[in-house]
């Protein structure tokens, strides 16, 4: 049984980490500088989830866990604004600005399927705590 409960555990720790690198992406969806304040518009990052062979249950049910946060190496968006002060100043893109390519509603609908995910693993923590309460009053 608690087993079952690590699994769940370890898949709402992966959904935490998925859901914060997607409010990353939103937060900085008009972020066209570096940490250096270089013009390089935000690239958009992603999770990769692997199976936690170190947490198994009965089965042949696995925990999982984020191999990596990548980031996702998109063409930016150009936008002509000559006047703008990172404006492109030479060459085949002169006067437009790098925007981040980062789609929101795909943002948004990630963002739902975590948060689905998150909810469906608090019910089968649920469940499992509801299953170990009914097996010890049977047993008492």
């Amino acid at each position: 049984m608690f087993s079952a409960l690590d699994v769940s555990t370890s898949a709402l720790v992966a959904q935490r980490i998925r859901l914060n690198t997607i409010s990353g992406n939103i937060a900085n969806i008009s972020s066209l500088q570096d940490e250096n304040g270089n013009p390089q518009p935000y690239q958009p990052r992603y999770t990769v989830f692997q199976t936690d062979d170190e947490i198994v249950a009965d089965g042949d049910a696995a925990g999982v866990k984020v191999a990596a946060v990548e980031i996702e190496e998109k063409e930016p968006l150009y936008r002509y604004q000559p006047d703008h002060p990172l404006a492109i100043e030479e060459g085949e893109k002169k006067g437009y600005v790098a925007y981040p390519n980062i789609n929101l509603n795909e943002q948004f609908v990630d963002a739902l399927e975590a948060t689905r995910a998150y909810e469906a693993n608090i019910g089968v923590i649920e469940v499992t705590k509801a299953l170990g309460r009914q097996t010890l009053s049977i047993l008492v």
